[in-house]
């Protein structure tokens, strides 16, 4: 198995058992000499059986995205820089947005607000990690779907 198929199977088993908790929280009272729609001990042995395969895969990907490098680099290091650039981008993003409302006035006579960074510098700085995003992102693609799970 691939390891983005077990990326795959991690999310589908994620959603599979937030569904079973909402049936479960569903099923688990009933009025008196009524019967729940769905049986809950058996929805709580499907919950068991998911999560221990919940368990099983995370483990794998986990030891194979240790294992598994790239230029030195392990998957995890490229997850972590990934996510890095990502909220770095986006504070950017936020900070650059709110410099660039500096017109917002009324009449001539009221307090003229100035930017306090230079937002032309920034937006070059956030196409610069952009860009790098889309190199990890993409380095971090490709290994998922060119190495086996370990």
């Amino acid at each position: 198995m691939k390891l983005a198929e077990a990326l795959q199977e991690r999310a589908d088993l994620n959603r599979n058992i937030e569904q079973l908790r909402e049936r479960l929280c569903i099923n688990a009272i009933v009025q008196e000499n009524e019967k729940p729609a769905e049986d809950p001990k058996a929805l709580l042995r499907e919950l068991d059986s998911s999560a221990d395969r919940l368990q099983e895969l995370m483990e794998r990907i986990n030891r194979t995205n240790c294992l598994t490098e790239k230029d030195g680099k392990s998957i995890t290091s490229l997850i972590a820089a990934r996510d890095s650039l990502t909220l770095r981008i986006a504070a950017y993003k936020a900070l650059v947005r709110e410099a660039s409302q500096t017109g917002r006035r009324a009449r001539q006579t009221e307090i003229k607000l100035l930017s306090t960074v230079d937002v032309k510098k920034l937006q070059a700085e956030i196409d610069k990690m952009s860009k790098e995003l889309r190199i990890v992102d993409n380095t971090i693609q490709s290994l998922n779907w060119s190495t086996e799970l370990l």
